[in-house]
């Protein structure tokens, strides 16, 4: 009889059952003087004692702020240090950090602010063409919770640490009694197949666990030193990055606010990084560098590789000539903390391109006839499925949309297409759902749809992914226009969508129809507007 694409991860070593603010305290009286954080663009460095007492000092000014176990802080920002202290300084007073992408313009920050009701924003001043302050005054009034506003970098975030010295320590103390590790603590948006995105709520279990396994199964020990070009923003950044850091003892070192290839290269080099994270277009940025042999990357060992899959000839060279010979592959969701499936240190070539893992211990994978939920034999397409530790509470404000989600047995249902080996690892060969990855960025078309609906050309949209050579894939709008004679521009798309949707959700090429293939129900054929437009190739 053939085996069930089913698979458990067993281990003799148990879950964590600490929040993360008990974890950092026995990273922080194991390792005092070890360093735990490096921003390599300021050249500020905090060893574990010194981090302690800067979280502990924006967690005083949170609570001196009025702010609450259960209220919900927003953090709008790049990579800096100040991302990691409240990111973990939230964590120890049991408020709900809001993860907001820098890349959102003003469209998408009213909705999340109103969405998750953040009664305090932490936010950058500024990044590339964006305004911080300028877009969240334009919002102000449609956010009616939103009561205050801290920016990094500006007088504002020294009036948060100053006002630590007004609440007595003990109150800290006293909170962190009040705390469990299954206490909301992180909502990350995910945009969703029907409209805006739902943001995922995970506990301290969800996100300490999963860090803390993906940490464990590169081997890392306090001796490691973990280069971040990936954003903190994102789970790759501040769970399987930051969390999978701290919960070893480990070193988390920020090369830059965003991506730059150079400026990851040189903060491995200077740090003696032991592992360096990214998706499959970051590591094909740095190989690319007209100068990459210049840099001393010998301390490199180990890596995480997420997103997207990754080219042999890549992985061949990021072993090869960035001495990163155990480098793992991850495969997860949001919704998930994220990882649910990771290669081993010691996996071939094959396993580290060809698929995307086996199952991590303590979480359960399944693959299903999509239409009636029957575990399929291995070898088998189906349903990803995941449950475990791992599987986030909810939706936030969203029960409906959670049930869609998770079901009765509270299996994660991932809308991907994947194939369960003989051997358990896992490959991924398509996605149910329309989602579009763009350089490791997970766009949802109905988003944008809904957003282009209002234009005044527009009669009717569908938005698919096309391939791309760099990225992956690109976002393809294809548009009825309300008037034949004068259908919309490219260039008019992307004016009304500035300043209101992120740069990558933009479309960046466009097809004028006269109507779309339909299924004999009615529903639009994308999968047939992917299928012309790559027949088209770029002359449309």
């Amino acid at each position: 009889m053939t085996e069930l694409s089913y698979a458990h991860g067993t281990s003799t070593t148990p879950l964590l059952g600490d929040t993360i603010g008990a974890n950092l305290d026995r990273a922080i009286a194991a390792y005092p003087d070890r360093d735990a954080l490096v921003d390599v663009p300021s050249g500020r460095r905090w060893t574990y004692a010194e981090f302690g007492a800067a979280v502990d000092e924006v967690a005083l000014g949170l609570l001196a702020k009025g702010v609450l176990k259960g209220d919900r802080v927003g953090i709008w920002a790049v990579n800096c240090p100040e991302w990691v202290l409240v990111q973990y300084a939230t964590a120890r007073i049991g408020a709900i950090m809001v993860n907001i992408n820098p890349a959102y313009r003003a469209h998408e920050l009213a909705y999340v602010l109103r969405q998750a009701g953040i009664s305090v924003l932490v936010a950058s001043l500024a990044h590339k063409s964006s305004d911080y302050r300028a877009l969240v005054d334009q919002v102000r009034e449609k956010c009616p919770e939103l009561r205050e506003t801290v920016y990094i970098g500006d007088p504002s975030w020294e009036a948060l640490t100053a006002g630590a010295a007004s609440v007595p320590y003990e109150r800290l103390i006293a909170g962190a009694a009040d705390l469990s590790c299954d206490d909301p603590v992180n909502i990350q948006y995910t945009s969703g197949t029907t409209g805006f995105p739902k943001g995922a709520t995970l506990s301290h279990h969800n996100i300490l666990n999963n860090g803390y396994w993906v940490g464990r199964t590169v081997g890392y020990t306090e001796e490691d030193r973990v280069c971040l070009p990936v954003p903190l923003y994102h789970c790759f950044g501040m769970v399987m990055g930051a969390l999978g850091a701290t919960s070893h003892g480990a070193c988390i070192v920020l090369p830059a606010p965003s991506f730059d290839p150079a400026a990851t290269l040189a903060a491995v080099q200077r740090e003696r990084c032991t592992s360096l994270y990214g998706v499959p277009t970051m590591f094909i940025a740095e190989l690319n560098l007209p100068d990459f042999a210049s840099y001393d990357l010998s301390s490199l060992r180990t890596g995480i590789m997420a997103g997207s899959p990754c080219p042999v000839e890549v992985m061949k060279r990021v072993v090869a000539e960035m001495h990163m010979a155990e480098v793992s592959i991850c495969y997860g969701m949001t919704e998930t903390s994220p990882v649910s499936l990771q290669t081993r240190r010691d996996d071939d070539l094959e396993h580290r391109t060809g698929t995307v893992g086996r199952v991590l211990p303590h979480i359960e994978v399944k693959v299903v006839d999509p239409a009636g939920g029957v575990t399929v034999p291995r070898g088998t397409a189906g349903e990803l499925c995941t449950r475990g530790y791992s599987v986030m509470l909810g939706y936030w404000d969203e029960p409906e949309k959670t049930a869609e989600a998770v079901d009765a047995g509270r299996w994660m249902h991932t809308g991907d297409l994947a194939v369960m080996r003989e051997n358990g690892y896992v490959e991924i060969v398509g996605r149910i759902k329309d989602m579009i990855i763009r350089g490791g960025e997970n766009i949802y078309p109905r988003e944008i749809e809904e957003f282009l609906y209002g234009h005044p050309k527009i009669a009717d949209v569908q938005v698919v992914g096309v391939p791309h050579e760099r990225y992956g894939e690109e976002v393809l709008a294809c548009v009825i226009p309300r008037d034949p004679a004068d259908p919309p521009t490219l260039e008019e798309l992307w004016a009304f969508c500035d300043g209101q949707l992120a740069h990558y959700k933009i479309p960046s090429r466009l097809r004028i129809l006269d109507s779309f293939p339909m299924t004999v129900s009615g529903k639009v054929r994308k999968i047939e507007l992917r299928e012309q437009a790559a027949r088209e190739g770029r002359d449309d």
